[in-house]
């Protein structure tokens, strides 16, 4: 589904003359359509993306092209351009084209007619050419079997000269009475913060020029009729599955068109075609739906298909960063290991500070090599004493950075991404290892193979923590996101096939590269470096409108959050960890019996629960009082569900009123009850709700519309609700 893809599985046959084909494509799975008018002025254009048309016939689907093609209007041109597949001014197109591009300043326009089709009835694959451009495209269409809806376009250059690419996007179309967009931004612990605003006339763009998509990144652009929220009302939305820079816009022209579009942001010079040399555009994937949730429900079904998604139970992960930092000791960490264990703990990952020079994060950073002066008998009796307890064992690396205090930086200068003869500015000392350096490359795969074939290690972080600027081969050299972009998915695919079995998450100073490109390659992402339940509660909601929650490091914290020095209760922290991939980040070593038999309920739980959350179908509900977060997890039979009530704030009633549970089968019976495994806790001076104190049995319907009442809760508290079909 990414870029590493190069061609698409449709029928084998030739390419068909464009004229022997049907005028209007019909691609249907999954609830969606997609109808394309092959015989549209300027080529072909998307007529429909959304409701699946299940009635239609090839008639009706000719009809439905031609009453979409505009009239010729006073003032205009004389014939009405619209926006096609690979819409380009010398079509008469002037809203953002697919294409740009020249010939050494030279030969900018293209115009590009249909030289055939492969097809099916979820798949297509269009040809492309401008013989006079002296260049030919793949566009490649394909309706998912959750009804996602995926473009690519692959240029070619048939001239001989080069041809520079400076854009190439893919445009998908939403209804003209979509006015309203969704996008995310943020900042390092504060990663996709949701933003509204009017989808008026003309262009909004989002961009990152980051190297990765960035803290700030819209991790999906939705546009919808205004008031869109989880539950209810039509929404489109696109994702580029791309973990470089890449660009988002929505548009509305006064011609009558307003579409998404998405695709790679090309530096100056990235994307130079030497004669028959092709450039593919990442995979950019459409969703849309009756409110978000039906939205992002068929990004999850559809990536849980694949062969490569983790299915086994995810493991229970603790991560020694917040417990030791760079304090690293065998005694100490074997304490940790010990206290891990005795909680349920399956995976024991140690961070940074275990290779050569890496006291504080200054230094060291490249020399993969184990710290002897740290460690003199190497990791392995710190890896057979986790193993002993029963745990897996974890490594951090953060393989594309080095800082210019490392061995690595003094003897290969000329590996570290740069544009001038200066380097770039610093972030937390340290730079960019240019992976597209085939001596670079080499070293760090050498490096990482040696590490995980020495250790057993079964499981890496991977982090990244820190932007790319002014990224460049040296000192007047070329542009080098995109070709970085590459080499990395180039090495973990050769590490997982070197390793079978190895795990990898990505970390990118928390959620800073979270995006399927690097997903179809690794097992889950680190959603924020903020454990903060509160801040969570948005983070964690908004990154799973694309992410399955099983791929979402969700962790449980100390008592104090480090990142923002709020005290929070384990029973708020642990429960708003619940949907994820569940894990500890805490120095269980310094906790009491008391607290450590908490900690061990509350894992117990999340193992239970867990195989619901990699399979079961996220519920946000709408409407809530604005004080109080209500969220779940439905199983995909709907025969039993999980809902936490999170008091954010204080309420103005008191009690607070009833709370709804949608996403059940309406027509059965659950019986509802707190899952509480630290013990129920009342407050002085209230009583105990009575559904929570007696067997309660509601409908599903009942739940969804009518409600009940959530207990009272003083803020930063959160209630756990288990819901069983008992009919």
């Amino acid at each position: 589904m990414t870029s590493r893809d190069v061609s698409l599985d449709v029928e084998h046959s030739p390419f068909r003359p464009a004229g022997d084909a049907p005028s209007v494509l019909h691609l249907h799975r999954g609830g969606t359509s997609v109808v394309v008018d092959l015989d549209a002025q300027g080529g072909p254009a998307i007529v429909h993306w959304g409701e699946e048309l299940v009635d239609s016939t090839i008639g009706s689907l000719a009809g439905l092209a031609v009453a979409a093609r505009p009239q010729r209007v006073s003032g205009n041109l004389d014939s009405t351009a619209r926006l096609t597949v690979v819409a380009t001014a010398a079509g008469g197109w002037l809203g953002t084209p697919a294409l740009e591009g020249h010939r050494s300043g030279a030969g900018f326009s293209a115009r590009f007619e249909v030289a055939g089709v492969q097809r099916n009835d979820h798949r297509a694959v269009l040809a492309l050419v401008d013989s006079e451009a002296r260049l030919a495209a793949q566009v490649e269409l394909r309706v998912g079997p959750s009804g996602l809806f995926h473009q690519r376009l692959t240029l070619r250059n048939t001239g001989e000269t080069d041809y520079t690419v400076q854009s190439l996007q893919l445009a998908f179309p939403v209804p003209w009475d979509a006015t309203e967009l969704l996008d995310t931004t943020g900042r390092h612990l504060r990663e996709r913060s949701p933003q509204r605003h009017a989808f008026t006339f003309g262009t909004h763009v989002r961009e990152s020029r980051r190297g990765r998509p960035g803290a700030d990144a819209s991790l999906l652009f939705a546009a919808g009729r205004p008031g869109f929220g989880f539950e209810a009302g039509r929404v489109h939305g696109i994702h580029v599955a791309w973990s470089g820079n890449h660009r988002l816009i929505a548009e509305r022209a006064v011609t009558g068109e307003a579409f998404l579009a998405g695709g790679e942001l090309l530096g100056p010079g990235e994307a130079i075609l030497e004669p028959g040399a092709t450039l593919a555009t990442p995979w950019v994937i459409g969703s849309w739906g009756d409110g978000l949730t039906e939205l992002s429900h068929r990004f999850h079904d559809e990536w849980r298909r694949r062969p490569q998604h983790p299915r086994r139970p995810r493991p229970v992960t603790l991560n020694t960063w917040e417990a030791v930092y760079f304090d690293h000791s065998l005694k100490k960490l074997e304490e940790l290991a010990d206290a891990a264990a005795s909680v349920g703990v399956e995976r024991f990952v140690l961070d940074d500070g275990w290779f050569a020079g890496r006291r504080d994060d200054t230094t060291g950073l490249g020399d993969w090599y184990v710290d002897e002066t740290v460690w003199p008998d190497g990791l392995h009796p710190l890896i057979a004493h986790v193993r002993g307890l029963g745990m897996e064992f974890g490594l951090w690396v953060e393989p594309e950075m080095v800082n210019p205090e490392s061995e690595l930086a003094r003897r290969h200068p000329d590996w570290i991404m740069r544009g001038r003869l200066a380097l770039p500015p610093s972030a937390r000392q340290q730079q960019v290892l240019d992976l597209a350096h085939p001596e670079a490359y080499a070293y760090i795969a050498e490096r990482l193979h040696a590490i995980l074939s020495d250790h057993g290690i079964a499981y890496l972080k991977w982090d990244h923590n820190r932007d790319l600027v002014d990224a460049g081969s040296g000192p007047e050299g070329v542009a080098r996101v995109h070709a970085h972009t590459l080499a990395v998915y180039r090495l973990l695919d050769e590490l997982k096939a070197a390793h079978p079995g190895l795990e990898i998450e990505s970390c990118a100073s928390g959620g800073a590269r979270v995006d399927l490109g690097i997903l179809d390659r690794t097992d889950r992402v680190w959603t924020s470096d903020s454990l903060d339940p509160l801040e969570r509660l948005a983070n964690q909601r908004y990154t799973a409108l694309v992410v399955p929650p099983e791929m979402l490091g969700m962790h449980l914290t100390s008592p104090v959050v480090h990142s923002s020095g709020r005290a929070v209760g384990l029973d708020l922290s642990a429960a708003v960890a619940l949907f994820g991939h569940f894990g500890v980040e805490w120095d269980l070593a310094s906790a009491d019996d008391e607290t450590r038999a908490r900690v061990a309920a509350w894992i117990g739980v999340a193992k239970r629960i867990r195989p619901l959350v990699a399979t079961g179908r996220t519920v946000d509900v709408d409407g809530t009082d604005p004080g109080i977060d209500v969220r779940g997890i439905v199983a995909e039979d709907a025969a039993s569900a999980i809902f936490t009530i999170t008091q954010v704030e204080t309420s103005v009633a008191y009690p607070p009123g009833r709370v709804r549970m949608p996403g059940l089968d309406p027509a059965r019976h659950y019986r509802v009850a707190v899952l509480a495994p630290s013990g129920e806790h009342t407050d002085a001076g209230q009583s105990l709700l009575e559904w929570t104190a007696h067997p309660t049995v509601m409908t599903g319907r009942e739940l969804a519309t009518v409600g009940l009442r959530p207990p009272v809760q003083f803020p930063q508290r959160s209630t756990v609700v288990e819901l069983t079909a008992i009919s």
